[in-house]
């Protein structure tokens, strides 16, 4: 099923660089893509994708603007030839970080045992960037943003608040994910363009909002990580995962470290780093894991002005969750240099 619908703008809500949030005649609201529409204004005909919303999915109560019917034709100039979305309607030229050099094959591609971090949800990337920032400041640290959950990276506040407040020092969009500062056809490359392209000093690495399971073993988009942390350690980074653990989630199979995790780690072919909490209970014992006392990650949050939550959760519902992936990011900082 899909299902497309036509509306006027009532209201244009807020905007920001590539999103523009508004609400419609009929009080529904909808959020649009800019690089893919162009502009939109209050009293602009759109047809709007209604999909979601009608089915009642995970959009936040959201339509999606398809097109503007009332601007003129829209085109906006590409840096190169590659495109995202492809062959698909929307499809765009977003370019690539390797185009415009002289000698792509010659590109560094080492990462220099760079700690990579790998989560499995988009609502860990704030946790780890403020830990990382607070235990080592200055820390130059990048965000590579895979396509496991929302692709436009131009909807998530997590990145719009860690971009104004100076805890990202940019950002990379994999795979058909797009509207990072660079944009890479894979994570292997993300992962290179934001060591050399972004002088990155720590790397994060997980999808964008939106994170999607069945409740099968392997039927959830957060098993990427799995590749991912092969592909930092192919590379010569030092792979960390993030856990992901739970005291409160209601499911049995995400209590304690989740089935999500257990399966990557299964699934990870090389040895990787796993950070957690003193006294969580340690899981596949071929990889190297660390006890790491997360710290006061209430008065991280709180001091860098976050306010995050999980699956509905903030640090006061669930504490290990917040602190499991404080350890990880504890731990991506304390492999570096002092500063």
């Amino acid at each position: 099923m899909t299902a497309f619908a036509t509306a006027t703008v009532a209201e244009v809500l807020e905007q920001r660089p590539g999103l523009v949030r508004v609400r419609l005649d009929d009080g529904t609201r909808a959020y649009g893509l800019t690089q893919l529409t162009g502009p939109v204004a209050a009293g602009d005909e759109v047809v709007v994708n209604t999909t979601a919303l009608d089915r009642g999915l995970g959009t936040g109560g959201w339509h999606v603007i398809h097109w503007n019917l009332t601007a003129p034709p829209f085109r906006e100039e590409g840096p190169g030839h590659l495109m995202k979305l492809r062959y698909t309607s929307v499809q765009a030229d977003t370019g690539a970080a390797e185009e415009g050099a002289a000698d792509p094959a010659a590109l560094p591609d080492r990462l220099d045992a760079t700690p990579v971090v790998a989560a499995g949800l988009h609502s860990q990337v704030p946790v780890l960037a403020a830990t990382i920032a607070a235990r080592r400041p200055g820390t130059r640290g990048a965000y590579v943003m895979t396509d496991g959950g929302a692709l436009p990276i131009a909807l998530s506040d997590v990145v719009a608040g860690l971009t104004a407040r100076g805890l990202l020092a940019g950002t990379v969009t994999a795979g058909h994910a797009f509207g990072g500062d660079l944009e890479a056809l894979n994570v292997p490359s993300a992962l290179a363009a934001a060591r050399h392209r972004l002088d990155a000093e720590v790397v994060i690495v997980a999808m964008g909002p939106g994170v999607a399971g069945t409740g099968s073993r392997l039927g959830f988009t957060g098993l990427e990580a799995a590749p991912a942390l092969d592909a930092a350690a192919w590379l010569g980074a030092t792979p960390i995962f993030c856990l992901r653990a739970s005291g409160a989630d209601p499911r049995p199979r995400h209590r304690g470290v989740s089935h999500h995790s257990r399966t990557v780690l299964d699934a990870v072919r090389s040895t990787v780093e796993v950070p957690a909490p003193p006294g969580l209970a340690r899981c596949e014992p071929r990889h190297r894991w660390r006890e790491v006392d997360p710290g006061d990650v209430a008065a991280v949050l709180a001091g860098a002005g976050l306010a995050v939550r999980s699956m509905g959760r903030g640090i006061d519902d669930d504490p290990l969750f917040f602190d499991a992936t404080a350890a990880a990011g504890r731990h991506a900082a304390d492999l570096l240099e002092p500063a």
